[in-house]
């Protein structure tokens, strides 16, 4: 499995901290026995945390055009309808995917468009699994812009993630594919998927399981048709 390079400063931070717990046992005239374990053991979780932490799997994404997957491994917190004012100015629907410190944290892509990078916005730092982390937090804002529809992702920040990142370029639009990965959220955290009401069928349920990139969430109604006619869409 491919692990995210961005692990090395912590597995240099991990091998610092068990020489330092030795350290600091063997000055408090701890034998080299009672000092090497407590270091070693610090090292080999802390490093095996992480290894697991920056995970990047693999994903295999549909082939439908009609089809918007999840942007981010986890649980769906909420499906609600909102108004955005700012970029899509209409009425909305809103997928929150809540992810765990256990989850895979690349962010991909949840249709193919035009990404714009709308900036770092500064706010709080609630819970993520709390529904005012969506309007309150501190939070990455994109906008993907496709032929049918218009998403606006946004990586949001809880207490325990301390930072997000979105790897395209952040000065110019790029094209994204769908499924392709997009950025990272570190230690626990949320995204929020927002399509415009009118032009998305949402087949996702809060509190179901969705995987980054390969899960489908909603079908793009606007130009294939009636609800009714592609609610089968397989999951």
């Amino acid at each position: 499995m491919h692990i995210r390079p961005e692990v090395l400063p912590f597995l240099i931070a991990s091998l610092l901290m068990g020489l330092l717990i030795l350290v600091s046992l063997r000055w408090r005239r701890k034998s080299w026995r009672k000092a090497v374990f407590p270091g070693i053991g610090t090292v080999v979780i802390l490093c095996a945390y992480f290894l697991f932490f920056f995970r990047d799997p693999e994903r295999m994404p549909p082939l439908d055009g009609r089809l918007v997957v999840s942007g981010a491994d986890g649980t769906v917190a909420s499906i609600t309808e909102v108004y955005e004012d700012t970029y899509l100015k209409t009425n909305c629907v809103r997928i929150s995917v809540f992810l765990s410190l256990f989850d895979v944290h690349v962010n991909r892509a949840p249709m193919g468009g035009q990404a714009t990078f709308l900036g770092y916005f500064p706010g709080k730092r609630y819970f993520t699994f709390s529904e005012k982390s969506s309007e309150f937090n501190q939070h990455n804002k994109i906008l993907i812009e496709g032929d049918h529809t218009r998403c606006l992702v946004n990586q949001i920040v809880g207490p325990v993630c301390r930072r997000v990142v979105y790897w395209p370029d952040h000065e110019q639009p790029q094209q994204v594919r769908l499924g392709e990965r997009i950025g990272m959220m570190k230690f626990g955290s949320r995204l929020d998927m927002i399509f415009p009401q009118s032009d998305l069928y949402v087949i996702v349920k809060p509190g179901q399981r969705v995987w980054a990139g390969e899960t489908v969430v909603g079908t793009i109604t606007q130009r294939f048709g009636r609800k009714e006619e592609i609610s089968h869409v397989d999951r």
